[in-house]
C-alpha cells in the first residue's frame, strides 16, 4: 500500500489529498499541518477582519468529519527535516514519518524585518487565524494603526483595516505602492486614491524602530526611546513608530506586511533542489525520487516569461496540487503553465497586472492615462506578453486571455499600439481563431 505524505494543510495540500483519494482509494494519506485549526484559506482572513464571515467561514471544507471520511490521517506538527534518500521526515513533535510519495506544499511565511521593537505585543503579521484574533482585539474603531508594507497582500489587509474604522498609516519602502505589480504611474494613482480615502501613505520610507510607551520598566523604555531618537514620544499610544524620514507616529497596533517567502528552510540538507522555491518540472516532480511540490513553495516553469518562478496565488496552488497528485498515483499529468495574474481591489479601485507587465528586452509598449484610469500593454513582436491597468475593469478577462494564450495579433498589434482600448476587438479577431484561452471574464482574485 503506497503511503502519501503531504506537508502543508493549505489549499494545495487539501486538494492534493482529495485528488489522491479519488484515484487511489486504498492508499494511505497523511496530511501534516502546523496549526491547531482545521485547514483554512489565508485569503479569507481579510473577510474575517471585515466581519463578512466567522472563523468557520475561512475553513477550506466545512464538514467536521471531511478528512476522516476520506481516510486522511491528520498530524499537527511541522517538518524539521527531510531525508530524500531514506524517504523519511522528522517532525517537530519528535515523530518520524516514512513515505513512498511526498508532496511538499508548505506554502509561504511572512518576512520578519529586523526592526527593534518587533517583539512588542501590539505588533502582528496578518497571516494566521491567531494573528487575525489579535488584530481584531486591537483594531477597534478609532485605533491608530501603522501598516508596514503596501504590496499586494498589504493592500488587501489595508482594505480590511479601513473597514474597521481605524486611523490608518501605511509605510512602503518602495518608491510607490504595490511596486511588484505596478509601474510608477499606476502605483502613484493607487497612492493618491488611498489618500483621498483618508489613509496616510509614506513611500520611499522605512520603519526604523517601534518603541513601546509606558511599561513596568520605564528606565529601559527611556533608553530605547533615546536610542531611537524619541525624546518627545507621545505617551497616549501603546507604541511610537519612527520612520527613516524622521516622522514619529503613535500607534495602538502595527501590522507587518513586508512580504512572504517560501517555507523551505527545512529542506536544506534533504537532497531536494531548491532555488527561490522547490524546483519542479512540468509534472511538479522534484529532482528526488517520489517527491513533488505544489503551491507557494514550488518553483515551476512559466511559459510566458520563459523562466521558473514562484507565483504565490491560489489558482496556481490548486492546479499544481492537482497535477502533482495525479502523478503521485501514477497518472501522467502536466502543468500547462504558471498563471501570473494579480487583480487587486484597493478601497474600491481595481488594478490588474498580467504576465511581464514591466515589458521585455527589445519589446514595445503602448499606454494610456486619462480620466483617473491607466492602461499599459507590453509586446514582444506581435504577442502581448504583459499588461497593467488601474480603474480599467471592462476587459480584465480579455487581458488575461491575450497574455496567457500568447496570441499572435498580426496587424492588430499596430492597432493596439495606436489605441490600447481596442482589446476586446483584438481578442475577438485573433484569440478564438487560434484556439487560445477563451474565458474572457472577470478574474478577480478572491
Amino acid at each position: 500500500m503506497t503511503h502519501h505524505v503531504i506537508l502543508g494543510a493549505g489549499p494545495a495540500g487539501v486538494i492534493a489529498a482529495e485528488t489522491i483519494r479519488k484515484h487511489a482509494p486504498n492508499d494511505r494519506i497523511t496530511l501534516v499541518g502546523d496549526e491547531a485549526e482545521p485547514p483554512y484559506s489565508r485569503m479569507a482572513i481579510p473577510y474575517l477582519l471585515i466581519g463578512n464571515i466567522d472563523e468557520r467561514g475561512t475553513y477550506l471544507r466545512k464538514g467536521a468529519d471531511h478528512y476522516a471520511s476520506l481516510g486522511v490521517t491528520q498530524v499537527q506538527a511541522r517538518a524539521v527535516s527531510v531525508d530524500a534518500k531514506a524517504k523519511t521526515i522528522q517532525l517537530s513533535n519528535d515523530q518520524v514519518l516514512s513515505y513512498d510519495k511526498l508532496l511538499i506544499a508548505t506554502g509561504s511565511r511572512p518576512v520578519r524585518p529586523p526592526i527593534p521593537g518587533m517583539d512588542s505585543p501590539q505588533v502582528h503579521p496578518c497571516w494566521t487565524l491567531e494573528d487575525a484574533r489579535a488584530i481584531m482585539a486591537l483594531a477597534k474603531p478609532g485605533a491608530r494603526v501603522v501598516q508596514m508594507g503596501a504590496g499586494f497582500i498589504g493592500c488587501i489587509i489595508m482594505e480590511a483595516l479601513a473597514s474597521r474604522g481605524v486611523t490608518l498609516t501605511v509605510v512602503e519602502m518602495g518608491d510607490r505602492m504595490v511596486p511588484r505589480m505596478m509601474g510608477p504611474v499606476a502605483g502613484g494613482m493607487i497612492r493618491s486614491w488611498c489618500e483621498t480615502k483618508g489613509v496616510q501613505v509614506f513611500t520611499g520610507a522605512k520603519v526604523e524602530a517601534i518603541v513601546p510607551n509606558g511599561s513596568e520598566n520605564p528606565g529601559l523604555l527611556s533608553k530605547l526611546a533615546q536610542a531611537a531618537g524619541l525624546h518627545d514620544a507621545p505617551t497616549d499610544a501603546a507604541l511610537t513608530v519612527r520612520l527613516s524620514t524622521g516622522e514619529k507616529i503613535p500607534a495602538d497596533l502595527v501590522i507587518s506586511a513586508t512580504g512572504v517567502k517560501p517555507c523551505i528552510d527545512f529542506l536544506q540538507a534533504s537532497g531536494i533542489t531548491c532555488l527561490q522555491g522547490v524546483l519542479t518540472d512540468e509534472h511538479m516532480q522534484t529532482n528526488a525520487d517520489g517527491v513533488h511540490a505544489a503551491g507557494d513553495c514550488a518553483e515551476a516553469f512559466d511559459k510566458v516569461s520563459g523562466t521558473t518562478i514562484v507565483s504565490a496565488i491560489q489558482p496556481n496552488a490548486a492546479e499544481q496540487a492537482r497535477v502533482a497528485a495525479l502523478n503521485m498515483v501514477g497518472q501522467k499529468a502536466s502543468l500547462k503553465g504558471v498563471t501570473q495574474i494579480n487583480v487587486l481591489d484597493t478601497l474600491g479601485l481595481i488594478s490588474t497586472s498580467f504576465g511581464n507587465w514591466q515589458g521585455v528586452p527589445d519589446g514595445e509598449q503602448a499606454s494610456l492615462t486619462a480620466d483617473g484610469r491607466h492602461l499599459s500593454l507590453q509586446f514582444k513582436d506581435d504577442v502581448m506578453v504583459g499588461c497593467n491597468s488601474v480603474g480599467w475593469t471592462e476587459h480584465v478577462g480579455v487581458m488575461r486571455g491575450l497574455v496567457e494564450g500568447q496570441v499572435h495579433l498580426g496587424d492588430w498589434k499596430d492597432k493596439l499600439m495606436q489605441d490600447p482600448t481596442q482589446l476586446m476587438a483584438a481578442y475577438l479577431a485573433c484569440a478564438q481563431g487560434q484556439g487560445a484561452w477563451t474565458g474572457a471574464a472577470d478574474t478577480r482574485r478572491r
